[in-house]
């Protein structure tokens, strides 16, 4: 599966949650998370999506960790099975649970 059908599949899921999913740019920043999801509840996660058999660049791991050391948590989705477990995430955040 292509790594943009991933990316549609999350959206469409955090939609059904009530939630938004949308696409972050950041110019001048590379490497950034691909999306901001954004929950009820005022949950807020960022989310790298990859196909199956997709790698990190050294920016994005750079830009993820960065994000990290912050307290800002980012979520790496790797493939159809990655996004039915951000979206299990995501429902326990929505109950107020703590996921690490």
């Amino acid at each position: 599966m292509k790594e943009s059908e991933i990316e549609a599949r999350l959206v469409r899921g955090v939609k059904a949650l009530g939630g938004r999913a949308y696409k972050f740019v950041s110019p001048g920043n590379v490497g950034v998370p691909d999306r901001l999801v954004i929950l009820p509840r005022g949950r807020i996660l960022f989310a790298e999506l990859k196909a199956d058999g997709g790698r990190l660049s050294r920016m994005q791991l750079h830009q993820i960790d960065g994000l990290r050391q912050l307290g800002v948590e980012v979520w790496e989705v790797w493939g159809e099975e990655g996004v039915k477990g951000f979206l299990e995430l995501c429902r326990e955040q929505m109950r107020g649970g703590d996921v690490e």
